[in-house]
């Protein structure tokens, strides 16, 4: 069970951001990577296409033999998290909840602002996972939905960039707050432009730190390290990999080999029939 690798999947390229910090914490670990890149984006997706789509996608990684399961995906980790749990016969974790409680840790004012897609924010996952932490904390929740493609367009360090956060958030800086959970895997790009237009008062939260954190507990739990080697990563897509390859290589920080695309993902006959 040491040697087999840890699964994430993601409805693009956001979740190489969490990818990144289980790199670093895991370095002996091989990640077998999915990139849903043929439906993104599920930020405007309903509950249960997104469930659905996330049970196709865990589906797919444990046929390549996997030893956890990480939704590296904030919409599929508010819809789906549970059912995976449920279903899936290796641990399974999400980047909601280890944010929620690295929120709760931080805030002194009690006051915290959670920024994401749409669906994730109408979910409201987040402010029940802080509020079920700590009752009393008030929840400031935006929805962020042109971070994503300023993102993927490579202008985080733009004046575009700038302006938006400023459209977003700028009224968060009247409201006390002193913490903010990127509760979006692309947002980190962002981090320093955040940053900016909140200030230095204010601590941000990288679900994807907090989530390998986890990954690293629930493998020194279950006696699941592999102790030997340098870790590899592989990464399948649903579409074209040339965009996942450059999106990804630019947020990794390094150029990524063994993206490989997938004509169909199609188990409707096989999703846990059991």
């Amino acid at each position: 069970m040491q040697k087999l690798a840890i699964g994430m999947f993601d409805s693009g390229v956001g979740g190489m951001t969490v990818l990144k910090e289980v790199k670093a914490l895991l370095p002996h670990e091989h990640i077998i990577y999915f990139g849903d890149t043929a439906r993104v984006p599920y930020g405007n997706k309903s509950p249960q296409m997104v469930t659905k789509y996330a049970l196709e996608s865990a589906l797919f990684l444990l046929t390549k033999g996997i030893k956890l399961l990480i939704i590296a995906c904030n919409t599929s980790s508010a819809f789906a998290l549970r059912i995976l749990q449920k279903k899936m016969p290796i641990p399974v974790i999400g980047v909601i909840e280890p944010g929620a409680r690295e929120a709760v840790r931080n805030t002194q004012s009690r006051k915290v602002a959670v920024i994401g897609t749409r669906t994730t924010v109408k979910s409201m996952a987040y402010d029940r996972s802080i509020r079920k932490l700590d009752p009393g904390i008030e929840v400031f929740s935006r929805a962020c939905p042109l971070f994503v493609p300023i993102v993927e367009e490579g202008l985080e360090h733009d004046e575009i960039a700038r302006l938006t956060a400023g459209k977003y958030l700028g009224d968060l800086r009247g409201t006390g707050i002193d913490v903010i959970v990127m509760g979006c895997t692309h947002y980190p790009v962002l981090e320093d432009v955040i940053r900016q237009t909140l200030g230095s008062g204010v601590t941000i939260v990288h679900s994807g730190k907090e989530t390998a954190k986890e990954a690293w507990t629930i493998l020194k739990e279950k006696d699941l390290f592999n102790r030997r080697g340098r870790g590899k990563c592989e990464y399948f897509v649903t579409d074209t990999p040339e965009s996942f390859h450059d999106i990804g290589g630019r947020i990794l920080g390094e150029n990524l080999a063994h993206v490989r695309s997938l004509k169909s993902l199609d188990y409707q006959d096989l999703l846990f029939s059991s």
